[in-house]
């Protein structure tokens, strides 16, 4: 049975952590839903339904979900294809349906199969990301809008041609403001005073300050002052009515149109896949090594994609963005991610104005310390020092992840990591030795501890390869499992190929490999005695 959480026992720590998750999110609610082609305040309810549903049902201690970069391109896409937004909420509905039946039928368990040096090379990607893309915002240029992850931007720039543009487009004031911003956010972390202030987040310190200031330099009328679209784009309701035209509900009568079904299926795997890999990274990130049932999961996750879809929301998947914002504010439960979703809605509802007046320059700074703690250059030390075949998949994934996309960069690294896998593997199927006699070679060949069928290709060449007149020893002393389509092989090798190249075959220690090979012509109804004796027949056809 599941350990009952008291959400309030850390109330204090999880506000603070909260409260930085909020600031975070906000930004990156409304720029995932202008890349998405959506109502910017589908991106808010996104967030909303992410923090309250799934950060209640989800037994996660850090992770918080919402709307995904990584969904941005499916889901324009799918707006467009077919013709109304409300078509798409009825495809976001269906993937949440979706995505509920795979958390039933315990298609999370897929989530212990991701390597972990894939895991910190996608978030060590993620963590470069983040830095470069925040990079233009810290200097005052935001043309590329908060929430966009991608390499290649709308706009036809990439994510270095951006850095090298904002040359030509220095704003001083958000250069102060990132600076001031960056400095109390290092400060709090140094001076043991500002440490022990766990209530004061350093991050909203930052948020005040960096207001405080550009309202400054507007009373003053100085060139320093940041305005218009350097600021945080909160849409302002002006009545009750507009309010309400927020929320827009599915197009049901798109049921039979295939599109949606389509739609709906893609952004299921997508959303599931994306979310395991984060719940993943969120749980190597807890300081408490706790584990997260991912089945659970993904039926959370399913529930808040359908309410979500029912109120006018993007779909949403758990995100290495907030998840990472969320651990390094010190989050001590998932009342943490609950409290984000409270101030997302009273944000909309009580403040929008006061929101408006957060320059995106500060918000940049919080960013900047977040890519630099998930890309932080030990991790890349940590990984070198454990050999090639740790450190090529975690690099191959960190720059795959740069440079395409997060599942892209996660499919490599999984590629490599499995190639490296099967090397070993056939490496370690045997060893070859090789003794010098007077009377003649004997050549030693030791069979593994198991031997599969992926290494008939290893054995079958090194077998090829052996010269005329030799001896060989088959040694399977040590192996428990040996695939049939190598017992072929060596029966093959010894009654024919062996003679044809005048070559002894001596064949040891078999009788252990063939008691445990379930091979074909054994059937569930024969008895361990039958079993046996029918394997002593084929050691002796064998040696024979």
């Amino acid at each position: 049975m599941t350990k009952k959480i008291n959400l309030f026992a850390n109330l204090k720590q999880d506000f603070a952590s909260g409260l930085v998750v909020f600031l975070v999110a906000l930004p990156l609610c409304l720029g995932i839903a202008l890349a998405s082609g959506a109502p910017l305040f589908a991106g808010i309810i996104s967030g909303v339904i992410g923090g309250l549903v799934v950060g209640y049902l989800s037994q996660s201690h850090i992770s918080v979900s919402g709307p995904a970069a990584g969904l941005t391109a499916i889901v324009l896409t799918a707006i467009t294809d077919l013709g109304t937004f409300n078509s798409f909420l009825l495809a976001g509905l269906i993937a949440g349906c979706i995505q509920l039946i795979l958390g039933f039928i315990k298609a999370g368990s897929i989530s212990n199969y991701f390597p972990t040096n894939v895991i910190e090379g996608m978030l060590a990607g993620i963590g470069v990301i983040i830095f470069l893309k925040q990079i233009p915002h810290a200097f005052g240029y935001d043309p590329d809008h908060e929430g966009d992850f991608g390499f290649f931007q709308p706009d036809g720039q990439n994510t270095f041609s951006e850095i090298f543009r904002v040359i030509n487009h220095v704003q001083p004031g958000a250069i102060i403001i990132t600076l001031v911003s960056l400095t109390i956010m290092i400060l709090w972390t140094k001076v043991k005073f500002l440490k022990d202030l766990k209530l004061v987040p350093a991050a909203l310190v930052a948020v005040v300050v960096g207001v405080l200031l550009n309202e400054l330099f507007i009373g003053s009328n100085s060139s320093l002052a940041i305005r218009g679209a350097h600021l945080v784009t909160l849409p302002v309701p002006s009545s009750f009515e507009e309010f309400t035209q927020i929320f827009v509900s599915p197009d049901f009568t798109a049921i039979t149109n295939p599109k949606v079904w389509i739609v709906g299926a893609t952004i299921a795997i997508v959303a599931s896949i994306e979310t395991l890999l984060c719940i993943e990274a969120a749980d190597r990130m807890d300081v408490q090594k706790r584990y997260t049932d991912t089945n659970v999961e993904l039926k959370a996750q399913g529930i808040g994609n359908i309410i979500s879809s029912l109120l006018g929301g993007l779909p949403m998947t758990s995100v290495v963005v907030r998840t990472s914002a969320n651990n390094n504010a010190g989050a001590k439960s998932k009342m943490s991610t609950i409290i984000h979703g409270v101030l997302l809605i009273i944000s909309v509802l009580a403040i929008p104005s006061l929101l408006n007046k957060i320059p995106l320059a500060t918000l940049a700074a919080i960013l900047l310390m977040i890519g630099y703690k998930l890309a932080n250059p030990k991790i890349l030390k940590h990984f070198w020092e454990k050999g090639k075949y740790q450190f090529v998949p975690f690099l191959a994934t960190l720059i795959g992840v740069i440079f395409t996309d997060l599942l892209k960069g996660v499919a490599l690294g999984i590629i490599i990591s499995i190639i490296f896998v099967l090397k070993g593997n056939l490496k370690r199927a045997y060893n070859f030795r090789k003794e010098e006699y007077a009377d003649g070679d004997i050549i030693h060949i030791d069979l593994a501890q198991e031997v599969s069928f992926l290494n008939k290709a290893a054995i079958k060449s090194t077998l090829n390869d052996i010269p005329e007149n030799s001896k060989v020893v088959i040694n399977a002393a040590d192996t428990v499992y040996i695939a049939h389509d190598i017992l072929d092989l060596i029966r093959e090798f010894k009654t024919t190929r062996s003679i044809d190249k005048n070559i002894k075959v001596k064949l040891k220690g078999f009788k252990k490999a063939y008691q445990l090979e379930n091979s074909e012509g054994f059937k569930n109804t024969v008895t361990v005695e039958q079993k046996y004796d029918a394997m002593k027949r084929k050691m002796v056809n064998i040696n024979n």
